[in-house]
């Protein structure tokens, strides 16, 4: 289960309720009234009356307990702050359920929860967000959503607040998009609940269905940094909510006050929001850029970036900024050694996306060009020229990605295919290989189009092919060579379709040209498979290979024709049907033969 200590957190409590207790039993001495609310500061009422309906015309005498009447607009306003409570799943790295919590939506793309639920961002990376566990009118279990925490985006969290602040992913698993279910202001200042004022928690007691303790409970202590109530509560409440009258997030909700010698408990405790607030407006500069923007969304209601796009800011240039790039070069290689782009075969050919004021479906670049599928919305393949000698170091920038406006947005493949998994943009051509020469910084920049991307696992992305492309730009940079390096993924039938609209293409390939030092043309050619790594998108599991295999390979398996670059092939010999050589690591990699 959770690793939480209970005991230290109660002890803690427990001194707090008993140093209170003396000082409030010398205030019900000397009070001429019996209403708890004589005890609180003349601000702490102000800032409390400011902030009920003027239309509610019973709101003050309920506070002060002589009144049970409600609005029926209350039942509605409660139903809505439900919508952003959701419960915690904590997983361990193996999958395995730990325990469970509850969470809710403070500002956009942003949960609020316990430390204790999730205590560091390894925590949150395997852990679940839930919404819609519940039940409905008729009893019947609503669709549960799963959303994935982005602890990479933003993870904020505190041991003496008991509180962690993390990012959720834009959508679940199934697609459900998180702005279905808002979120729930924070008011930084005190007064949001006054002493002998009713409270609401909705939580999910023991990691079951959504429910609600509501309004049959009394704050009953206010401290500098906690407050106690006596709403009902159970383990699995964990970071709930804890409502005021005004439906206003008085505290989140931690842990219960026992009583003493440890018999019963006489009381729960939550963290006062205000405690919260100010510990998070203290951090001021010391986060990353993009995480104050998502921080400055809840401390001063400013937007973050939209919620639809993953946490990507999505940026669309008009067609002029494209005007002049001159994208691949088929004479980069030297006289004699024209490389031309592959030549589409007649079975796919109609499947090109149309390029606006461009032949052949050409979409050309800073030193690359991209051919797109129009069925598959992601790229035939792409070319790139690298230049060893003028090769140039320019830092990765935050995230900021480009729709192409020459083609049709509904051809490319956004944000909402990365949301909420483990698939990488993938770039196919690598944001490094075409950034040399004068035009290096645009061409790093052009590298992050959504034409260039492709769905590709994060173990993929990241390891072995990674490592190919690592030996490959270092060989170029080592010997000053010229090197055309041609990448894409191979289309499928049976490839998985995903969300309903998207085909994840389960091998990728590369075809790598440069000349020898004998003066000789060299071809050779990559693929690799993540087929075992995407069967099952939440959880990955197996070994995955990289093979070496002759030119003509790729060719059958693409319908793409290579031209000349077949017999530069050092596996040429080979039958088409060959396997390939497997590539366990950079020392396996070969240009040549």
């Amino acid at each position: 289960m959770i690793n939480y200590d209970y005991q230290k957190q109660e002890a803690a409590a427990r001194a707090r309720y008993q140093a209170r207790a003396a000082v409030r039993e010398h205030t019900l001495q000397v009070l001429e009234t019996t209403s708890p609310m004589a005890a609180e500061s003349d601000e702490r009422k102000r800032v409390r009356l400011s902030t009920i309906d003027p239309h509610d015309g019973l709101a003050l005498e309920r506070i002060i307990g002589a009144s049970d009447l409600l609005p029926m607009a209350y039942l509605e306003a409660g139903m809505e702050c439900a919508r952003h409570v959701c419960r915690v799943e904590v997983h361990d790295r193996l999958g395995s359920v730990t325990g469970y919590g509850t969470g809710f939506m403070v500002a956009p793309g942003l949960m609020l929860t316990n430390h204790h639920v999730l205590h560091d961002a390894q925590a949150a990376l395997y852990s679940w967000a839930q919404f819609d566990y519940e039940y409905d009118i008729h009893m019947q279990p609503r669709t549960t959503h799963n959303f994935r925490f982005e602890p990479q985006r933003l993870f904020i969290t505190d041991e003496t607040l008991d509180f962690s602040l993390v990012a959720v992913a834009p959508a679940a698993a199934d697609g459900v998009g998180l702005d279905a279910y808002g979120h729930v202001p924070l008011i930084p200042g005190s007064g949001k609940a006054l002493l002998g004022e009713a409270v609401s928690i909705i939580q999910h007691a023991r990691g079951a269905p959504k429910a609600i303790a509501i309004r049959a409970n009394q704050v009953t202590d206010v401290f500098d940094q906690f407050v106690h109530y006596s709403t009902d509560t159970e383990p699995g409440s964990s970071g709930s909510p804890v409502f005021s009258d005004a439906w206003e997030v008085v505290a989140l909700h931690h842990a219960g006050v026992p009583g003493p010698g440890g018999q019963g408990y006489v009381a729960n405790e939550g963290v006062r929001i205000s405690s919260i607030m100010a510990h998070l407006a203290a951090l001021g500069g010391a986060l990353p850029a993009t995480q104050q923007g998502l921080l400055h969304a809840l401390l001063d209601g400013k937007p973050a970036l939209p919620v639809a796009d993953g946490g990507v800011e999505v940026v669309t240039l008009e067609k002029s900024a494209y005007a002049g790039l001159a994208g691949y070069d088929e004479d980069f290689l030297g006289a004699g050694h024209a490389v031309p782009l592959p030549v589409l075969g007649e079975s796919i050919r109609a499947d090109v996306a149309d390029v606006q004021g461009a032949a052949g479906g050409i979409l050309r670049y800073t030193h690359f060009s991209v051919v797109m599928n129009r069925v598959r919305k992601l790229a035939f393949y792409t070319a790139v020229n690298i230049k060893g000698a003028e090769r140039k170091q320019i830092p990765r920038k935050g995230d900021q990605w480009y729709f192409d406006p020459r083609i049709d947005r509904e051809l490319q493949s956004g944000p909402e295919l990365y949301a909420s998994n483990d698939l990488d943009r993938g770039h196919l051509v690598r944001r490094l290989d075409p950034v040399w020469g004068q035009d290096a910084a645009r061409a790093n920049e052009d590298t992050f189009h959504f034409t260039n991307a492709s769905p590709q696992h994060r173990n993929l992305n990241q390891k072995t092919w990674l490592e190919l492309e690592d030996y490959i730009l270092g060989k170029a940079a080592q010997h000053d060579l010229k090197v055309t390096v041609f990448t894409g993924p191979v289309f499928r039938d049976d490839d998985m379709l995903y969300r309903g609209k998207f085909r994840i293409p389960a091998e990728f390939w590369k075809v790598v040209a440069m000349v020898k030092p004998d003066g000789a043309l060299s071809a050779t050619a990559y693929l690799q498979t993540q087929k075992n790594l995407i069967d099952n998108l939440e959880f990955a599991y197996g070994p995955y290979k990289t093979y070496q295999v002759p030119v003509e390979r790729i060719a059958q398996l693409t319908a793409l024709d290579f031209g000349e670059l077949r017999r530069a092939d050092p596996l040429a010999v080979q039958e088409a049907a060959f396997t390939g050589i497997v590539i366990a690591g950079p020392d396996d990699i070969r240009l040549g033969a």
